[in-house]
């Protein structure tokens, strides 16, 4: 089952790698993980070819990409295991067209009885909170990031958040954007918590 995905994602997990993207036709979310359980992938798993050689896959880039199978999980439906073909690179967009693959929640995962930079794990192993997807791209104006804290504050549909950044060129961050595009991720679960993670600043 081979994908062309336009990557809006590399971050930060677990020293290694959770990058997802978009499918070029459908505009859904794909998560490329290593195994059943939503496993990282290795440096190795994140390379892609091209004919001057091999280097680690970046937001923007359209990439064909082969997957063994879906291997969704009640907080991350996305989720698709990858072979171990590596993934070649097919042209990418510019920053202007990340409008064409915007998402339009009403809010980001918001359950009613936590803080909201978390989701009770209970609520959606019970069913009382469905993930219908746990990856939005987001469009925001008034982005505040905190650089040595690795958080992100902003507003979306007249909520704020404040949310750990898993970006991992968060110190190259520019400020000076009127506005900027965000991945935000809902994460495994972690102490009873699904935590939601800015995974890339565009």
């Amino acid at each position: 089952m081979k994908k062309t995905l336009v990557i809006f994602a590399n971050s930060v997990k677990h020293h290694q790698h959770c990058v997802a993207g978009k499918d070029v036709i459908t505009k859904k979310w794909i998560r490329p993980v290593g195994d059943e359980n939503g496993c990282e992938l290795k440096d190795e798993q994140t390379k892609y070819q091209n004919p001057h050689g091999k280097y680690l896959v970046k937001p923007l880039q359209k990439m064909n990409i082969e997957f063994l199978k879906k291997a969704p999980l009640k907080q991350q439906p996305e989720n698709y295991i990858i072979s171990n073909k590596i993934w070649e690179q097919n042209y990418k967009i510019e920053r202007e067209d990340i409008e064409n693959f915007l998402d339009h929640p009403t809010n980001l995962w918001i359950d009613g009885i936590s803080q909201n930079d978390r989701v009770n794990y209970q609520l959606i192993l019970n069913d009382k909170m469905k993930i219908t997807q746990s990856l939005y791209l987001i469009k925001v104006n008034d982005l505040k990031v905190d650089k040595q804290n690795r958080r992100a504050v902003f507003s979306f549909n007249n909520t704020t958040y404040n949310l750990a950044i898993t970006d991992p060129k968060i110190q190259y961050f520019d400020n000076s954007k009127k506005s900027y595009y965000l991945v935000v991720s809902l994460g495994e679960e972690f102490k009873g918590y699904c935590y939601k993670l800015v995974a890339a600043i565009l």
